[in-house]
């Protein structure tokens, strides 16, 4: 289940599924008993309060309520809004509940160890206010276990976004797919464990649907390796140049560890030559050339690959070098001072992309090269890609990879360990050594994006930079391995 669908889509798939013949209220009862079904597999029983809304969420909402009580739990359900006025298939079960219904209020909270939040689902169109702000206030300054149905109510759905204020839920139940608020912050650090659940929506539904955003796992990109052959030499695997500053030594060398690791056959760091020495003597493996011989360079054509940026400064030279660089149409990832260097001038940069581009801004960055894209986290990046012609990805815990037709995939790890100085530098290697391999920009981006955080997940706590390059045999040899099956 790695296709992350937006509200409409998953609006769409319900209404394909019930005209293939599964009526809407079998669809809530099947989404009502994957929540009991997950409360029951987590907890004992205990006092129950069920937060519902007067839509389908709380339609879900009865169903739990009911099937919580025959089980023999203790169970108080509340409502926002009348009884008589629910509509649909939430009227349906709200029949079907024989016990009392009392008015939505933070006196549900008092005395519940565990809360059902049913109160509003993923397309919430308006700010949480009022009387409904203080419930969710007092859900979440008590003690209690916090299940949320779909997304924790006041989370937007397609974006992650609060909505005024959200509730911060222990475990999440959605149906059929992910969306993208599961995913991306703020959203994503208030649904606790996640649990996608299937309620009688097929996945042939799902696949007429089109889904153009992912969740970022091999199953998207592993077709795309290009693993070594018996037959193959150090040049089938492409030749790097990395660009290298006078200053910032550390940030490249960092690139060309990382590019090396990735499986890039071999890989040249080019600079001034007053400080190459520098350069030579981090790894025997890597070569240097000085950049007063770059046109002979660039005019090898086994050099197939460039990355420019980490730490080799903000300046008019900068600009130039990219420039150059684009005008070959060669595998190219640009990172840290090779953005910032277009600041002033971003029209520029887009209209030089013409070959397999990536970019890798973190948001700040990113804010400085496209002042005027705005919206969230997954919007910018998509809208970003179609105007560069360029792979983009905007880094961070919730890292999103857009290309320019419109696919994207978000990043879902838990590594804080990657917040260390050097860690965008290894990615951008990473990301370089894939394509100079061979590999479709898109399918590099979200490679590296992959490895780079299993990498963090992995190592965990004490974790820096240099620690991710030597991780990454470890993790391609699993991957290696399975595609051999």
């Amino acid at each position: 289940m790695f296709e992350i669908l937006t509200t409409d889509q998953m609006y769409d798939a319900d209404r394909k599924t019930i005209d293939g013949g599964i009526p809407g209220d079998v669809l809530m009862e099947n989404a009502g008993r994957t929540v009991f079904e997950e409360i029951i597999r987590h907890w004992s029983p205990r006092s129950v309060s069920v937060l519902c809304g007067p839509g389908n969420n709380g339609g879900d909402g009865f169903v739990i309520a009911r099937l919580l009580r025959d089980e023999g739990w203790s169970v108080r359900l509340g409502l926002l809004g009348e009884i008589e006025h629910l509509g649909g298939d939430a009227a349906f079960h709200a029949q079907k509940w024989d016990g009392a219904t009392e008015r939505l209020s933070p006196a549900l909270v008092v005395g519940a160890d565990l809360i059902v939040d049913c109160i509003f689902g993923a397309g919430l169109a308006r700010d949480i206010t009022g009387d409904v702000a203080d419930l969710v206030a007092s859900v979440n300054d008590s003690m209690s276990v916090v299940v949320s149905v779909d997304v924790p109510s006041g989370v937007d759905g397609n974006t992650g976004c609060i909505m005024g204020c959200a509730i911060k839920a222990d475990l999440t139940v959605t149906f059929c797919r992910a969306k993208p608020g599961h995913y991306l912050l703020p959203g994503r650090q208030l649904c606790g464990e996640l649990v996608i659940r299937d309620i009688g929506i097929s996945d042939q539904i799902v696949s007429e649907i089109r889904p153009t955003c992912w969740r970022n796992d091999p199953v998207l990109w592993r077709a795309g390796i290009r693993w070594p052959g018996l037959d193959g030499h150090k040049y089938h695997r492409g030749h790097l140049l990395a660009f290298g500053g006078t200053m910032m030594t550390g940030a490249t060398r960092l690139v060309a560890r990382a590019a090396r690791r990735s499986g890039v056959g071999l890989l040249t760091i080019v600079s001034d030559a007053s400080v190459l020495p520098v350069y030579a003597a981090d790894a025997p493996g890597t070569m240097t050339a000085s950049i007063s011989g770059l046109e002979a360079l660039l005019n090898d054509c086994r050099h197939n690959a460039f990355v420019v940026g980490p730490g080799y400064g903000v300046g008019d030279s900068t600009r130039s070098l990219v420039l150059q660089l684009l005008h070959l149409c060669r595998s190219t990832v640009l990172d840290a001072d090779a953005l910032t260097s277009f600041s002033d001038d971003p029209s520029t940069l887009c209209f030089a992309v013409q070959g397999p581009t990536v970019l890798t801004p973190h948001e700040g960055e990113f804010t400085r090269l496209f002042p005027d894209i705005d919206g969230d986290k997954l919007a910018r990046a998509r809208a970003a890609a179609k105007r560069s012609g360029a792979t983009v990805l905007i880094k961070g815990a919730d890292t999103v990879i857009a290309a320019p037709d419109g696919r994207a995939a978000i990043s879902a790890v838990d590594a804080p360990w990657l917040a260390t100085a050097g860690s965008g530098d290894v990615l951008a290697g990473v990301i370089t050594g894939l394509m100079a391999q061979g590999m479709e920009m898109f399918d590099a981006a979200c490679m590296g994006v992959w490895l780079h955080g299993r990498s963090g997940t992995d190592i965990g706590p004490g974790l820096i930079a240099e620690d991710i390059s030597d991780h990454l045999p470890v993790i391609l040899r699993e991957l290696w391995l399975a595609s051999r099956k």
